[in-house]
């Protein structure tokens, strides 16, 4: 651990392939965060950081439902600054912005965005074998990682 004074974590659901958790992981990485798994996150832990995470794959157009019942059993935050991230099939990044209202409800300031495409197999896709195919990349983890690099550099 360095000089990162900010306390973070990064809460993620990946179900099918991986493709969140690997984004997870490279943003962990740079910002020297704890990574949480959905499953094993609390609502009480949110108090214990200055700067959370929320990560997750996109299924019929919306973050994962455990994630969105997560964000709407948290307590309204005070100085809490939180940043989103997903992966899906087509990558859109209008994706992310299910996760910052739910987030801005709350009173979370967010501080950033990322999106990217994942390997996705989910309904129709999985009988043409999937679309996205060897995504996320090394181009996608490096974008992950300038990301969370200029986000660092906010604080």
């Amino acid at each position: 651990m360095g000089e990162n004074l900010v306390k973070t974590l990064i809460i993620y659901k990946s179900v099918h392939h991986g493709n969140t958790l690997k984004i997870a992981k490279v943003m962990a990485d740079v910002l020297e965060a704890e990574l949480m798994d959905l499953k094993d996150a609390s609502v009480n832990f949110i108090e214990e950081y200055d700067l959370i995470g929320f990560g997750s794959g996109i299924y019929k157009a919306r973050p994962h439902k455990e994630l969105i019942k997560f964000i709407d059993d948290l307590n309204k935050v005070k100085s809490k600054k939180a940043f989103v991230f997903t992966t899906s099939g087509i990558g859109y990044s209008r994706y992310n912005s299910f996760l910052k209202n739910k987030l801005s409800e709350k009173y979370f300031e967010i501080v950033g965005e990322f999106s990217c495409k994942g390997f996705d197999t989910w309904g129709p896709f999985k009988y043409i074998g999937g679309i996205s195919k060897g995504k996320p990349d090394k181009d996608d983890l490096k974008n992950a990682e300038n990301f969370a690099n200029d986000l660092k550099k906010k604080f």
